[in-house]
Order: structure tokens, then C-alpha cells, then sequence
């Protein structure tokens, strides 16, 4: 294995130091995975982490309790084998496979996984630090976890929460080595270990990050000796790795390319629907924004159409609200605003807005944010059509997490922003409700409070009547379509492109990239 992972490091430094279209026949190493990715990690911890770009290397490396069932959004057993859910619905008790070991030969067991959520739960835990942990959010109903022996562990919550499992399949879920925590400390991020199917081996920033089959994985090996995941971030360079071989499988491929790759026979193009929606975050506290008026104006203003027709050429569909229509259970659909300048204009009048100036923050990529620049730009002249004033702010996707997820305030009036769910829960519930404020942990970025929403959301996650929960989430969305914290612009059909020797490849309606059963000569 060393020897092969000598011939892998040599390669993977090749490709990254090679301009593909100087190469067209660049090869990647046999049973080798390359992948291109839309940007480098900002971290290999689960706990800390929000971007699918990172999600798709962790679930390769770690299990969580439960994981989604191949193709759906539906739960079946991980690290536990079975589980136990109490008449209340708030006691789960879970019983675990036994001889599964992290990658660094420390035993899994019940202490390891009530570890995993005390680090992220307990302030008072010795580990806490090593957080933020921003999406503990999804486990804020659990009150204790109970190691009632080593393979069975309870957890007590304070309500019956219905995305629970479901939250457990998410990769916050992912359960860590104690032991490495504790050796590594804040550092545990750039040391990960698992019980995945892959272990890490190294991450050279903007680089690469190498994973190697672990041979005594519990749900079988993998067939790939290796996995290589490459930063690439801008998408034309991306599109020429694909080209000329240097790549082997290229995530959120650009509409523009998509076509070319499936008239190629040198190409397979993977294509999956799920849980998306891109949308702009406005800021409701302060600026032009404060004004629901203003707000409904701008997503008049903008012409959602065009976007994803041309801009995206039918990748994807116009948003009409926070929850995705890939829940189709939800009930009350709601119609996207229409495409009306003079409405937009109407209503900047009677807010008595006048050239209101805007400061809008673009990325440069990133997961699920489609082609954001172009996006951006198109916006950006949509509103200024109708009397808006515009400046654009570009930063690379790692900074401009940064600068969003701490809050709009003093800085911007609107930003990108795309988000991936397993439950129509997530995204309401983290970045629309008024105890999800940056200050308090959330990523409620616009500061939009609406305490019927509050109300709407604490109702319907812990109700465990799925059709209860559909009507509640459809009065969510049209409290939300109204009052229009945010720019409703697209749901995206996510896609993929491999060469024609990877076989075993799916896309998952969950965003996650489980390269387990892949194989590559």
C-alpha cells in the first residue's frame, strides 16, 4: 500500500501542477479515484462543518448511527444495528454493531458515540472547544445520551422530534474517534478518523486530500485503493481537467458543458433531483430591505426565468419558497412571484423608496451555488432595471461563509446562498427562525423574525404525524413566500460527470457522494 500511495502523492502532485489543456493525454492512476472538487475543505471534522463540498469526502470517511438508504431520503441502520423508539417519542434507544473499530484501532462503542454528542451539546465538555459545532442545531431536543452499556446507547429528549433520525443520517451526525479527538484537540480537523470506507491519509491545502481504502471496513471493502479529492475552483479550469484526463469524476458540472459531456461516449453524466434551493438572503433589519414592500419589489424585480432556462439552460426550476418541492408531502403549494418590473416599481414607490443602494455579496463557487457570478450579475441588472442601485462584493466560498454566516449587519443588504436538506425541518428551522440569529449560532443572516414561523416550526418538528407536518410546513412557506426574507430564485437538479472507465457511480438525492461501491480499472 505504501508503494501504490507513493505512485498515488506523485500523481495527484502532477495533476495539480499541470495546466490540463497542456496535457490531453493526462492520465489518473489505475484504481485511483481523482475528484474534482468546487473548492477546498474547510474542515475533515463533521461537527464543524456546514458545506456539502466538505459532506461529500466526510461520509467517505465516517458512519453515523443510521445513514440514508441507497437512491432516497429514507433512514436504515449504520453503526446500530437496530433501534427502539419509545411511545413518547422521546427515548431512542440504540443497539450497535459490535467489532467495528475507528481507523486509528480505538473501539466503537456507546461511550464513543454519547463522546461525539456531548463534545457538541455540553458546554462543560472537555471538548467543546474544539468547536463551533454550527449545526448542533439539529440535535438542540437531546437532553442526555446514555451509554446504558457498550453496545447500547439512549438518547432522552425533551420533545418528540420528528426529524431526529433523519438528522442522525445528516453528516453532523457522523461519529468521530474520541481517542483522536483528544490527541489532536483543535488540530482534530486536519487528523480525522472514522470507521468509514476510507481512511485519511493527507490534506496538502489547495492541493489535494487523499483517502485509502480501509481494508477491514464493516459493511465490506471498497474496490478503489484510493481516493484523491483536488480543489479546483474555478469551473472552466475543472471543465479542461475533465477534458484532458486529470480527473476522473467532476461535481456540479456548469450548464454550459453539460450537453458537450453527453454527446461524448469518453463520458457518463449523472443527473439526481433533491432538496435544493438557491436563494438571496436579505437583510430585513436594516437598509432598503427593513421594508417588506422593498423586499416583494426585488423578487418581482428579478427575472427567475431567464435564470434557469438560460443562465442554468433548465438545470433547474424557480424557487417559490424556503422548502424545496422535493417534499412533496407538503401540503399548500405556493406560486413563485412572476417576473413584473412595473409591479417592483409600484411597490419601491409606495415605500416611498427612491434609488435604494444595495451592497450584495457574490461567490466565487461553492456547493450548490450553481454559476454565482453569472447569477450575481443577472440579479444584479435585473434590480437595477427598476431603480436599484447595486455593488457587487466577490469573495472565494471559505471567506464568504465567513462574512454571511456571521451576519449581514453594517456590511452587506443581500447575499448568495444555496442550501441542501433532508427534511423540510433544516432550512426553515437554522436560517429563518428568530432564535437562529448569527449571535445565538444560527445562520438566520438576514434577521428575519416572524413569530408565527417560530410557532409554525416548534409545532411541526415535534409533531410525529407526517400529514400534520405537511400542512404546518405548508403554512410555513406561505407566511415566508410572503413576507420574502429572502430573493426566491431556483431548485437545482443536481449533476455530475465521470469517464466512461468509473462504473458503480451515483448521485444521492441528499447531496452526499458515497463512493463505497465504485469502481475504476
Amino acid at each position: 500500500m505504501k508503494r501504490l500511495f507513493r505512485s498515488v502523492l506523485a500523481a495527484a502532485s502532477l495533476f495539480a501542477a499541470t495546466v490540463a489543456a497542456a496535457s490531453a493525454s493526462a492520465q489518473t492512476p489505475p484504481n485511483v479515484l481523482v475528484v474534482g472538487q468546487i473548492a477546498e475543505p474547510k474542515s475533515l471534522d463533521p461537527h464543524t462543518v456546514t458545506a456539502t463540498n466538505d459532506f461529500r469526502i466526510l461520509v467517505n470517511v465516517y458512519d453515523g448511527l443510521v445513514r440514508f438508504k441507497d437512491g432516497t431520503l429514507e433512514v436504515e441502520p449504520a453503526l446500530a444495528e437496530s433501534w427502539d423508539v419509545s411511545e413518547d417519542g422521546k427515548t431512542y434507544t440504540f443497539k450497535l454493531r459490535q467489532g467495528v473499530k475507528f481507523h486509528d484501532g480505538s473501539d466503537f462503542n456507546a461511550e464513543a458515540v454519547k463522546f461525539n454528542f456531548d463534545r457538541m451539546l455540553k458546554e462543560d465538555h472537555p471538548f467543546y472547544s474544539t468547536g463551533p459545532f454550527p449545526l448542533s442545531f439539529n440535535f438542540a431536543s437531546v437532553e442526555a445520551v446514555n451509554a446504558i452499556d457498550p453496545q447500547t446507547v439512549e438518547f432522552k429528549l425533551s420533545e418528540a422530534f420528528a426529524p431526529f433520525l433523519s438528522n442522525l443520517a445528516y453528516p453532523t451526525g457522523l461519529i468521530v474517534s474520541p481517542a483522536a479527538v483528544e490527541q489532536h484537540g483543535a488540530d482534530y480537523g486536519r487528523n480525522p478518523s472514522g470507521t468509514g470506507a476510507f481512511k485519511f491519509v493527507e490534506w496538502q491545502s489547495s492541493q489535494r486530500v487523499v483517502i485509502e481504502r480501509n481494508p477491514d471496513y464493516w459493511d465490506g471493502a471498497a474496490s478503489l485503493e484510493a481516493v484523491v479529492f483536488r480543489p479546483i475552483t474555478d469551473a472552466n479550469t475543472r471543465v479542461a481537467e475533465m477534458m484532458a484526463g486529470g480527473i476522473d469524476v467532476m461535481v456540479e458540472v456548469p450548464p454550459d458543458n453539460l450537453a458537450t459531456f453527453k454527446q461524448d461516449a469518453g463520458f457518463a453524466v449523472a443527473e439526481q433531483a433533491g432538496p435544493h434551493v438557491w436563494f438571496g438572503i436579505l437583510n430585513t433589519r436594516s437598509g432598503p430591505f427593513a421594508d417588506k414592500r422593498v423586499r416583494q419589489a426585488a423578487n418581482y424585480a428579478v427575472n427567475k426565468e431567464t435564470l434557469v432556462n438560460d443562465v442554468l439552460q433548465g438545470t433547474a426550476t424557480v424557487a417559490a419558497g424556503p422548502i424545496p418541492p422535493a417534499f412533496n408531502w407538503v401540503e399548500g403549494a405556493v406560486d413563485a412571484y412572476a417576473y413584473d418590473p412595473e409591479k417592483a416599481k409600484a411597490l419601491l414607490a409606495e415605500a416611498g423608496v427612491e434609488n435604494p443602494q444595495l451592497t450584495f455579496y457574490v461567490t466565487e463557487g461553492g456547493s450548490g451555488m450553481l454559476d454565482p457570478i453569472t447569477m450575481g450579475a443577472a440579479i444584479q441588472a435585473d434590480l437595477q432595471a427598476v431603480g436599484f442601485s447595486v455593488k457587487i462584493e466577490t469573495y472565494e466560498w471559505n471567506t464568504f461563509l465567513g462574512r454571511v454566516n456571521e451576519g449581514l449587519e453594517g456590511k452587506a443588504d443581500m447575499a448568495e446562498m444555496a442550501w441542501m436538506t433532508n427534511d423540510p425541518d433544516t432550512l426553515p428551522y437554522l436560517a429563518l427562525r428568530s432564535d437562529a440569529m448569527p449571535d445565538k449560532g444560527g445562520f438566520n443572516s438576514g434577521y428575519y423574525s416572524n413569530p408565527e414561523v417560530d410557532e409554525l416550526l416548534e409545532k411541526a418538528r415535534t409533531s410525529t404525524d407526517q400529514a400534520e407536518r405537511g400542512k404546518l410546513y405548508g403554512q410555513v412557506q406561505q407566511i415566508v413566500h410572503d413576507d420574502a426574507p429572502w430573493l426566491f430564485v431556483a431548485n437545482w437538479k443536481q449533476n455530475a460527470v465521470t469517464t466512461a472507465a468509473v462504473q458503480g457511480f451515483k448521485l444521492q438525492p441528499s447531496f452526499l457522494l458515497n463512493l463505497h461501491g465504485v469502481t475504476k480499472p
